[in-house]
């Protein structure tokens, strides 16, 4: 059950739920009190019902046009604002005629059509609703003042209309106060200037006054007298009597906002906006925050102003939390006002509008104000102020970060950037950090691009780079406003620069032998070793983050990486478990009984533990109690945790029948794990234990996670063929030759391995033995060349021979199987199988079975054919 706030949530929106109409009086109503009442509604009415608000500074007359053509809603405001500038002054006009006052109608017309042609062109240029505010506003109070007003009132009427379009447009565009107060600089100083360039006598009085009315229209007392009985303590939501558009402080707001702020920061804030959207009460506003920051606790000051910034309504807030508010506003009056007078500069000089650092909070505000106004450089010195209170340091490091990107505008000094050490527990600002662990892999890209002299390495780090800027740019908008803008500007300039070298890469000579990257036969190792991510991680589930090691079988199709990832998987432990690795084929005959057994599995403990293995004498006389004790002793010296793989495990069960070692030399394993939870086996082969035709491995069944090795996919096997991970592999391939390969090998790494293998012999042969040019990218037809060659089944023969015998274990029958759909690229159906083997449906269907687990065939509606395209060629050639 969720507690409520105890602050009220002000929703100070207009509250009207469909657009104006053309042909309801009472819109033309709401429109007029907007204009004059409330012109902060202008700006949200275009926001939520016109496609959006484009402030004043970012429109010109293209977008203006654009907007007019394609949005109906905005173009039928301006429409309404005109309407209203014609209609309102016209009808107020003939009120005062009935009255009997004198009227001079041409001044009125002359008046309203300026004001109309005004309006549209500022609608157009500067955006719909600064036309609507200035146009409605000025044309109404102008034409009438034009119409009605004689001598000294006609400076107090034009300095009122003046005043209320200024403050309308300036109210409309965010409230800002410094705003405000130039205005009213400027149009005392227009008054000045005006009398005096009329005349000593009336002018003077008519400029005077025209200055005093551009002030009193700015600061409308009225509005703020109108709004006394408000009592801002029990504030109604979208209440009439809200003074909107004065910048004279409300009555109790500034208690009222700091007992919401102290109370609920989150509600606090949301109050703060709305407050900045829907009035100009920005003076207060600011003077309270900061009152507030300066009475929070330190471990707060960094957090709330944090939360701050990314909901702020109007980032001059954030400014002023760091800079005078008072200093900037006495600069703007001064800078307003149009005369020369002695000590105007260096009276000027003298206020300091700068942001401040001599308090946390300042400090604080103005780290997140230069992270938004794009000076990070500033931003970490305002950051190194704040390092010691809580999320000081991440935010210093972040500024830091930020401003080496952000200077390194040329690859090369990219490519040498030096960056402190990334926190990552206890972050502030989580999607910031994400994206920057993104930059930092452009960076690794950009080293490889500037050293490599692979043009596939270039091509693909340049590939990858771009693609990681590209994500980078889709994706921020998630992170915090602060910082957005600058970070898009550095991914554009880094991508920029990218781009500018893209035609460059590749272009590169091979004169030399390329010296071939593929493994076939052995372990692939280290950097080689791809394609397998997803087996590591589930190791790494099961040996890293498990509170007990889990004893694991890696099973699979013959030669499918799974020694390869046993040997790989100690690189991704960290050294918090090690893995001894025991290849039980190297056994050989075995001679001497389990002792011999014990010796190999001892050296490569000894190995990885640098724990002497015992006497060979004492493990071949008394093996079992000699490897217990070393044992023991192994795990009292652990440091972490021991993984026992052993690989080809099978060899075990033929040694059982064999009768070379005891037929419970299983149980002997399995009580290694009963003496420490940080000990755990890895057996690696064809079948799971349950597999396994004797009950020799019963003492592990229902301990063991059983993980299937399978085929690699379309992309893995592209990114092995493609990128073998060496920095001088220069040759490459067309996107065909890749498929194809996938297609003839279905994913199956040895012989993805040997094609890769066959192709770099067949380049090398072709230029440097034969002395004959050739394009360094690889097809279809030279995947064909190379596996239409007898030496390329040659090579092979371990693989096929090792899959055709595997078949051959229990019986001829699925030999038979595989002979057969071997002659049938789209494979047969059982019963076409049963009308040519003559065998009973229920063994065919158990053989089928048995070679579908063993990853040799696939059902596809229907029909049983051979997976691996170059294992049924090969059964064609052998065994027809």
């Amino acid at each position: 059950m969720t507690t409520k706030s105890p602050v009220p949530r002000l929703d100070l929106a207009p509250k009207l739920r469909r657009p104006l109409s053309l042909w309801n009086p009472l819109d033309y109503l709401l429109l007029l009190y907007w204009v004059f009442y409330f012109p902060q509604a202008l700006r949200w009415y275009v926001d939520n019902f016109g496609g959006g608000y484009i402030p004043e500074k970012e429109m010109n007359w293209s977008k203006g046009l654009k907007i007019l053509r394609q949005n109906s809603i905005q173009r039928q405001l301006l429409l309404q604002g005109v309407v209203l500038t014609i209609i309102a002054p016209v009808l107020t006009c003939l009120f005062f005629e009935a009255l009997g006052l004198r009227i001079n109608w041409g001044d009125v017309a002359f008046n309203v059509a300026s004001c109309v042609a005004v309006g549209v062109a500022v609608g157009v240029a500067s955006g719909v609703a600064s036309g609507v505010a200035f146009n409605v506003a000025f044309g109404v109070a102008g034409g009438v003042a034009s119409g009605v007003m004689r001598g000294v009132a006609v400076g107090v009427a034009f300095g009122l209309a003046f005043g209320v379009a200024r403050g309308a447009v300036r109210c409309m565009a965010g409230g800002v106060a410094v705003g405000v107060v130039f205005a009213v600089a400027l149009g005392v100083a227009l008054g000045v200037v005006f009398g005096v360039a009329v005349g000593v006598a009336v002018g003077v009085a008519v400029g005077v006054v025209f200055g005093v009315a551009v002030g009193m229209a700015t600061l409308r007392l009225e509005n703020r007298l109108f709004g006394l009985s408000f009592n801002l303590r029990y504030l109604i939501n979208g209440s009439f009597l809200l003074p909107r558009i004065t910048i004279i402080s409300l009555p109790d707001l500034d208690v009222c906002l700091k007992t919401w702020l102290l109370q609920d920061w989150e509600n606090g804030i949301h109050n703060v906006n709305q407050l900045l959207a829907y009035t100009m009460q920005f003076i207060p506003v600011v003077q309270t925050v900061n009152k507030v920051l300066n009475i929070l606790p330190s471990e707060q000051i960094i957090w709330s102003v944090s939360q701050l910034a990314e909901t702020t309504y109007y980032w001059e807030l954030i400014h002023f939390l760091s800079a005078s508010l008072s200093e900037k506003l006495k600069s703007e009056a001064i800078k307003g006002f149009l005369l020369r007078f002695p000590g105007k500069k260096r009276l000027q000089e003298s206020l300091n509008t700068d942001t401040r650092l001599d308090t946390p909070p300042r400090a604080a505000a103005a780290g997140f104000w230069y992270l938004h106004e794009k000076q990070p450089t500033k931003a970490t010195e305002a950051f190194v102020v704040v390092r010691s209170l809580l999320y000081g340091e991440e935010m210093y490091i972040l500024a830091q970060t930020l401003a080496a990107f952000n200077e390194a505008k040329e690859l090369n000094s990219i490519a040498n950037l030096q960056l402190p050490t990334f926190p990552t527990s206890g972050l502030l600002r989580p999607n910031t950090w994400q994206t920057l662990d993104r930059f930092l892999r452009v960076i690794e890209d950009v080293k490889i691009i500037n050293r490599s002299v692979s043009r596939v390495s270039r091509s693909s780090a340049l590939n990858r780079a771009l693609g990681e800027l590209t994500t980078i740019l889709n994706t921020a908008d998630t992170l915090p406003k602060a910082e957005q803008g600058l970070i898009i500007d550095i991914a554009e300039n880094w991508r920029k620069q990218l781009l500018q070298i893209a035609g460059e890469v590749g272009e590169v000579v091979i004169n030399k032998t390329v010296n071939n990257p593929y493994v076939i036969g052995d372990p692939v190792m280290g950097n080689l070793f791809v394609g397998r991510e997803d087996i590591i991680r589930q190791l790494e589930e099961l040996w890293l983050r498990s509170p007990q090691l889990q004893s694991v079988v890696i099973y699979g199709h013959r030669r499918m990486g799974k020694t390869s990832i046993l040997r790989n998987a100690a690189n991704s432990l960290d050294n918090q478990v090690k893995v001894a690795y025991v290849n039980l084929l190297k056994l050989g005959d075995v001679t001497q009984g389990v002792g011999e057994v014990l010796m190999a599995i001892s050296d490569e403990i000894s190995q990885v533990v640098n724990i002497p293995t015992p006497n060979d004498d004492d493990l071949l006389k008394l093996p079992v109690p000699t490897f217990n004790r070393y044992f023991k002793q192994v795990i009292k010296n652990l440091s972490g945790g021991l993984i026992i793989a052993l690989d080809e495990f099978e060899k075990i069960e033929d040694l059982i029948k064999d009768k070379k070692i005891p037929a419970n030399f299983m149980d002997l394993l399995r009580g290694l794990l009963q003496e420490s939870p940080q000990v755990a086996f890895a057996f690696a082969g064809l079948h799971t234990l349950d597999e396994m035709t004797a009950d020799y491995f019963h003492p592990f069944f229902g301990s063991v996670i059983n993980i299937r090795v399978g085929f690699l996919g379309r992309d893995a096997t592209g990114q092995i063929i493609a990128n073998p991970a060496i920095e001088d592999f220069l040759l490459d391939y067309t996107p065909e030759a890749l498929d194809k390969i996938y297609d003839l090998t279905y994913g199956q790494p040895y012989l993805v391995q040997l094609i890769g293998f066959h192709l770099v012999r067949l380049y090398n042969d072709f230029v440097f033995e034969q002395g004959r040019n050739r394009d360094p990218v690889f097809t279809v037809e030279d995947v064909e060349t190379v596996v239409n060659k007898p030496e390329f089944f040659n090579n092979g023969s371990r693989y096929f021979n090792g899959v055709w015998g595997q078949a051959g274990e229990n019986g001829n029958t699925q030999q038979v199987i595989l002979s057969h759909l071997a002659q049938h690229t789209e494979g047969l159906s059982v019963n076409e199988l049963v009308g040519i083997i003559k065998i009973n449906e229920t063994d065919l269907q158990t053989a089928l079975e048995t070679l579908k687990r063993h990853d040799v065939i696939a059902e596809n509606q229907g029909h049983w054919r051979i997976i691996v395209e170059l294992f049924r060629r090969w059964v064609v050639k052998s065994h027809s």
